[in-house]
Protein backbone atom coordinates (compact mmCIF):
# COMPACT_ATOMS: atom_id res chain seq x y z
CA UNK A 1 0.00 0.00 0.00
CA UNK A 2 0.94 3.66 -0.31
CA UNK A 3 2.61 4.45 3.01
CA UNK A 4 2.86 8.23 2.83
CA UNK A 5 2.51 11.23 0.52
CA UNK A 6 5.04 13.98 1.27
CA UNK A 7 4.17 17.47 0.06
CA UNK A 8 7.23 19.56 -0.79
CA UNK A 9 7.74 22.74 1.25
CA UNK A 10 9.48 25.96 0.26
CA UNK A 11 12.94 26.55 1.77
CA UNK A 12 15.70 29.11 1.15
CA UNK A 13 19.30 27.96 0.68
CA UNK A 14 20.85 31.33 -0.26
CA UNK A 15 19.90 34.99 -0.50
CA UNK A 16 17.59 34.41 -3.47
CA UNK A 17 17.59 30.64 -4.11
CA UNK A 18 14.30 29.07 -3.10
CA UNK A 19 13.80 25.31 -3.37
CA UNK A 20 11.15 22.69 -2.88
CA UNK A 21 12.20 20.64 0.16
CA UNK A 22 11.02 17.02 0.25
CA UNK A 23 13.23 15.32 2.85
CA UNK A 24 13.59 15.27 5.79
CA UNK A 25 9.91 15.22 6.67
CA UNK A 26 8.44 15.10 10.17
CA UNK A 27 6.69 11.78 9.50
CA UNK A 28 9.49 10.26 7.43
CA UNK A 29 13.07 11.29 8.08
CA UNK A 30 14.72 8.91 5.61
CA UNK A 31 14.01 6.59 2.67
CA UNK A 32 16.74 3.98 2.69
CA UNK A 33 19.94 5.99 3.26
CA UNK A 34 18.48 9.16 1.67
CA UNK A 35 18.03 11.78 4.40
CA UNK A 36 17.61 14.98 2.39
CA UNK A 37 16.14 16.04 -0.95
CA UNK A 38 15.77 19.49 -2.53
CA UNK A 39 14.40 20.49 -5.94
CA UNK A 40 15.66 23.85 -7.24
CA UNK A 41 14.19 25.66 -10.23
CA UNK A 42 13.48 25.86 -13.01
CA UNK A 43 14.99 29.38 -13.04
CA UNK A 44 15.39 31.15 -16.37
CA UNK A 45 15.22 34.92 -15.85
CA UNK A 46 15.84 35.78 -12.18
CA UNK A 47 14.87 39.28 -11.05
CA UNK A 48 18.14 39.53 -9.10
CA UNK A 49 21.83 39.16 -10.07
CA UNK A 50 22.84 35.54 -10.65
CA UNK A 51 25.37 35.86 -7.83
CA UNK A 52 22.48 36.23 -5.37
CA UNK A 53 21.61 32.59 -6.11
CA UNK A 54 25.08 31.42 -5.01
CA UNK A 55 25.44 29.11 -2.02
CA UNK A 56 28.57 30.31 -0.20
CA UNK A 57 31.12 27.92 1.37
CA UNK A 58 29.55 25.82 4.10
CA UNK A 59 30.42 22.53 5.89
CA UNK A 60 29.19 18.92 5.89
CA UNK A 61 29.96 15.76 7.87
CA UNK A 62 28.68 12.19 7.83
CA UNK A 63 27.03 12.15 4.40
CA UNK A 64 27.42 12.25 0.64
CA UNK A 65 25.84 15.08 -1.34
CA UNK A 66 24.51 14.07 -4.76
CA UNK A 67 23.82 16.84 -7.30
CA UNK A 68 21.94 16.15 -10.55
CA UNK A 69 20.87 18.76 -13.09
CA UNK A 70 18.04 18.89 -15.64
CA UNK A 71 19.16 22.29 -16.98
CA UNK A 72 21.77 25.01 -16.52
CA UNK A 73 25.22 24.69 -14.94
CA UNK A 74 26.62 24.91 -11.41
CA UNK A 75 30.24 25.50 -10.40
CA UNK A 76 31.31 23.38 -7.42
CA UNK A 77 34.41 24.18 -5.34
CA UNK A 78 35.50 22.32 -2.22
CA UNK A 79 38.20 22.14 0.42
CA UNK A 80 39.94 19.30 -1.44
CA UNK A 81 40.79 21.85 -4.14
CA UNK A 82 38.25 20.44 -6.60
CA UNK A 83 36.64 22.89 -9.02
CA UNK A 84 34.01 21.25 -11.21
CA UNK A 85 31.23 22.56 -13.43
CA UNK A 86 28.30 20.16 -13.35
CA UNK A 87 26.06 19.98 -16.43
CA UNK A 88 22.71 18.28 -17.13
CA UNK A 89 22.81 14.49 -16.88
CA UNK A 90 26.03 14.44 -14.87
CA UNK A 91 26.40 13.43 -11.23
CA UNK A 92 28.48 15.25 -8.64
CA UNK A 93 28.99 12.82 -5.74
CA UNK A 94 30.81 14.45 -2.82
CA UNK A 95 31.43 12.39 0.30
CA UNK A 96 31.92 14.60 3.35
CA UNK A 97 32.88 11.87 5.82
CA UNK A 98 34.95 13.47 8.58
CA UNK A 99 34.36 16.93 7.15
CA UNK A 100 34.42 19.03 4.01
CA UNK A 101 33.41 22.55 2.97
CA UNK A 102 32.10 23.47 -0.46
CA UNK A 103 30.33 26.17 -2.43
CA UNK A 104 27.92 26.16 -5.35
CA UNK A 105 27.96 29.18 -7.64
CA UNK A 106 26.07 30.12 -10.76
CA UNK A 107 28.82 32.09 -12.48
CA UNK A 108 29.16 30.13 -15.72
CA UNK A 109 27.79 31.89 -18.84
CA UNK A 110 25.62 28.79 -19.27
CA UNK A 111 24.38 28.75 -15.67
CA UNK A 112 20.78 29.49 -16.61
CA UNK A 113 20.72 28.33 -20.23
CA UNK A 114 17.61 26.24 -20.77
CA UNK A 115 16.47 27.04 -17.23
CA UNK A 116 18.48 26.09 -14.16
CA UNK A 117 16.90 23.04 -12.53
CA UNK A 118 18.61 20.73 -10.06
CA UNK A 119 17.87 17.94 -7.62
CA UNK A 120 20.18 17.51 -4.67
CA UNK A 121 20.02 14.62 -2.22
CA UNK A 122 22.07 13.68 0.82
CA UNK A 123 22.93 10.03 1.40
CA UNK A 124 23.74 9.20 5.02
CA UNK A 125 26.86 7.09 5.52
CA UNK A 126 26.99 3.79 7.42
CA UNK A 127 28.44 4.21 10.92
CA UNK A 128 31.72 2.60 9.87
CA UNK A 129 32.15 5.21 7.11
CA UNK A 130 30.98 8.35 8.90
CA UNK A 131 34.56 9.48 9.57
CA UNK A 132 35.99 8.39 6.22
CA UNK A 133 38.28 10.78 4.36
CA UNK A 134 36.33 13.26 2.21
CA UNK A 135 36.25 12.69 -1.55
CA UNK A 136 34.68 13.99 -4.74
CA UNK A 137 33.73 12.38 -8.05
CA UNK A 138 32.04 13.70 -11.18
CA UNK A 139 30.32 11.17 -13.45
CA UNK A 140 29.41 12.09 -17.02
CA UNK A 141 26.21 10.87 -18.72
CA UNK A 142 28.05 8.22 -20.76
CA UNK A 143 29.12 6.57 -17.47
CA UNK A 144 25.51 6.09 -16.30
CA UNK A 145 23.35 3.19 -17.55
CA UNK A 146 20.34 4.06 -19.74
CA UNK A 147 17.29 1.86 -20.32
CA UNK A 148 14.50 2.50 -22.83
CA UNK A 149 11.28 0.66 -23.58
CA UNK A 150 7.94 1.64 -25.05
CA UNK A 151 7.01 4.88 -23.30
CA UNK A 152 9.90 4.60 -20.81
CA UNK A 153 13.30 6.30 -20.58
CA UNK A 154 15.43 5.94 -17.47
CA UNK A 155 18.95 6.73 -16.30
CA UNK A 156 20.37 4.87 -13.30
CA UNK A 157 22.20 7.54 -11.32
CA UNK A 158 23.49 5.24 -8.58
CA UNK A 159 23.07 1.78 -7.12
CA UNK A 160 21.15 -1.06 -8.75
CA UNK A 161 17.59 -1.48 -10.03
CA UNK A 162 15.69 -3.29 -12.80
CA UNK A 163 18.76 -5.42 -13.49
CA UNK A 164 20.93 -2.34 -14.10
CA UNK A 165 24.10 -1.59 -12.14
CA UNK A 166 25.71 1.85 -11.81
CA UNK A 167 29.48 2.35 -11.49
CA UNK A 168 28.97 5.32 -9.17
CA UNK A 169 30.74 4.51 -5.91
CA UNK A 170 28.34 4.19 -2.97
CA UNK A 171 28.70 3.09 0.67
CA UNK A 172 25.49 1.13 1.16
CA UNK A 173 22.80 -0.65 -0.91
CA UNK A 174 20.58 1.91 -2.67
CA UNK A 175 18.98 2.94 -5.95
CA UNK A 176 18.52 6.37 -7.53
CA UNK A 177 17.00 6.89 -10.99
CA UNK A 178 15.83 9.63 -13.36
CA UNK A 179 12.74 8.35 -15.21
CA UNK A 180 10.64 9.91 -17.99
CA UNK A 181 7.28 8.31 -18.84
CA UNK A 182 5.08 9.03 -21.85
CA UNK A 183 1.29 9.42 -21.44
CA UNK A 184 -0.51 6.16 -20.69
CA UNK A 185 2.67 4.25 -19.81
CA UNK A 186 2.36 1.62 -17.09
CA UNK A 187 5.32 1.55 -14.68
CA UNK A 188 6.39 -0.30 -11.51
CA UNK A 189 8.95 0.32 -8.77
CA UNK A 190 12.07 -1.85 -8.44
CA UNK A 191 11.63 -4.73 -5.99
CA UNK A 192 15.26 -5.20 -4.92
CA UNK A 193 15.22 -2.81 -1.96
CA UNK A 194 13.46 -2.57 1.39
CA UNK A 195 12.49 1.13 1.24
CA UNK A 196 11.25 2.81 -1.96
CA UNK A 197 9.70 6.03 -3.08
CA UNK A 198 9.51 8.46 -5.96
CA UNK A 199 9.32 12.23 -6.35
CA UNK A 200 7.24 13.77 -9.13
CA UNK A 201 9.36 16.45 -10.80
CA UNK A 202 6.74 17.25 -13.41
CA UNK A 203 3.59 15.65 -14.76
CA UNK A 204 1.01 13.46 -13.02
CA UNK A 205 0.55 9.77 -12.24
CA UNK A 206 -2.40 7.63 -11.27
CA UNK A 207 -2.22 4.91 -8.62
CA UNK A 208 -5.28 2.89 -7.55
CA UNK A 209 -7.63 5.51 -9.01
CA UNK A 210 -5.94 8.48 -7.29
CA UNK A 211 -3.98 11.14 -9.18
CA UNK A 212 -0.78 12.73 -7.85
CA UNK A 213 1.00 15.74 -9.33
CA UNK A 214 4.37 17.45 -9.27
CA UNK A 215 6.03 18.39 -6.01
CA UNK A 216 4.91 15.22 -4.21
CA UNK A 217 6.96 12.29 -2.91
CA UNK A 218 5.16 8.94 -2.67
CA UNK A 219 6.56 6.36 -0.23
CA UNK A 220 5.55 2.70 -0.34
CA UNK A 221 5.38 -0.13 2.17
CA UNK A 222 7.88 -2.95 1.71
CA UNK A 223 6.70 -5.64 -0.70
CA UNK A 224 4.04 -3.50 -2.36
CA UNK A 225 4.17 -3.36 -6.17
CA UNK A 226 2.13 -0.26 -7.11
CA UNK A 227 0.64 0.05 -10.60
CA UNK A 228 1.81 3.50 -11.74
CA UNK A 229 0.17 5.06 -14.83
CA UNK A 230 1.52 8.27 -16.37
CA UNK A 231 -1.38 10.63 -17.13
CA UNK A 232 0.86 12.90 -19.23
CA UNK A 233 4.58 13.17 -20.00
CA UNK A 234 6.00 12.74 -16.51
CA UNK A 235 9.44 13.00 -14.92
CA UNK A 236 10.14 11.02 -11.75
CA UNK A 237 13.12 10.63 -9.42
CA UNK A 238 13.09 7.16 -7.84
CA UNK A 239 15.13 6.49 -4.72
CA UNK A 240 15.50 4.15 -1.77
CA UNK A 241 17.59 1.33 -0.42
CA UNK A 242 18.38 -0.40 2.83
CA UNK A 243 17.79 1.56 6.07
CA UNK A 244 20.84 2.61 8.09
CA UNK A 245 19.19 3.32 11.44
CA UNK A 246 18.62 6.53 13.39
CA UNK A 247 20.50 9.65 12.32
CA UNK A 248 20.73 13.11 13.85
CA UNK A 249 20.66 16.10 11.51
CA UNK A 250 21.34 19.74 12.31
CA UNK A 251 21.95 22.35 9.61
CA UNK A 252 24.41 20.58 7.22
CA UNK A 253 25.61 17.91 9.63
CA UNK A 254 24.47 14.27 9.76
CA UNK A 255 25.68 11.70 12.28
CA UNK A 256 24.64 8.64 14.28
CA UNK A 257 25.96 10.48 17.37
CA UNK A 258 24.59 13.73 18.77
CA UNK A 259 27.97 14.61 20.29
CA UNK A 260 29.56 14.48 16.83
CA UNK A 261 27.05 17.10 15.65
CA UNK A 262 28.06 19.33 18.55
CA UNK A 263 31.72 18.91 17.68
CA UNK A 264 31.05 19.85 14.05
CA UNK A 265 29.23 23.00 15.15
CA UNK A 266 32.19 24.08 17.24
CA UNK A 267 34.70 23.16 14.52
CA UNK A 268 32.92 25.39 11.99
CA UNK A 269 32.48 28.20 14.52
CA UNK A 270 36.20 28.12 15.40
CA UNK A 271 37.37 27.94 11.77
CA UNK A 272 38.75 24.42 11.95
CA UNK A 273 37.19 23.39 8.62
CA UNK A 274 39.34 24.13 5.57
CA UNK A 275 37.63 26.41 3.06
CA UNK A 276 37.83 25.84 -0.71
CA UNK A 277 41.25 27.28 -1.67
CA UNK A 278 39.80 29.17 -4.67
CA UNK A 279 36.66 30.34 -2.83
CA UNK A 280 37.73 31.31 0.68
CA UNK A 281 36.99 35.03 0.94
CA UNK A 282 33.50 34.50 2.38
CA UNK A 283 31.49 31.77 4.03
CA UNK A 284 28.23 31.12 5.82
CA UNK A 285 28.63 31.54 9.59
CA UNK A 286 27.22 28.98 12.00
CA UNK A 287 23.53 29.84 12.43
CA UNK A 288 22.06 30.55 15.83
CA UNK A 289 21.52 27.26 17.61
CA UNK A 290 17.75 27.04 17.64
CA UNK A 291 17.81 23.25 17.33
CA UNK A 292 15.00 21.15 18.71
CA UNK A 293 15.59 18.09 20.90
CA UNK A 294 18.01 15.57 19.41
CA UNK A 295 16.65 13.60 16.49
CA UNK A 296 13.92 16.00 15.42
CA UNK A 297 13.63 18.02 12.23
CA UNK A 298 16.61 20.27 11.43
CA UNK A 299 16.75 23.88 12.52
CA UNK A 300 17.85 26.09 10.86
CA UNK A 301 17.47 25.31 7.16
CA UNK A 302 20.13 22.96 5.74
CA UNK A 303 22.07 24.10 2.69
CA UNK A 304 22.83 22.10 -0.42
Amino acid sequence: MLDLVIESRTAAISAEMKVKRILPFRLRRMIGPFIFMDHAGPIENPSVPTSDLDVLPHPHIGLSTVSYLFGGEVTHRDSLGVEQIIRPGEVNWMTAGSGIAHSERFESPSALVGGLEMIQTWVALPEKDEETAPSFNNYTPDQLPIFTDKGIWMRLIAGDAYGLQSHVNTNSPLFYLHVVLQPGTLFALPKEHAERGFYIVKGTVEIAGHTYGEGKMLVFTKGVDPRIIAKETTTLMLLGGEPLGERFIWWNFVSSRQERIEQAKEDWKQGRFILPPTDNSEFIPLPDDRSRPAGTAPKPEPLS
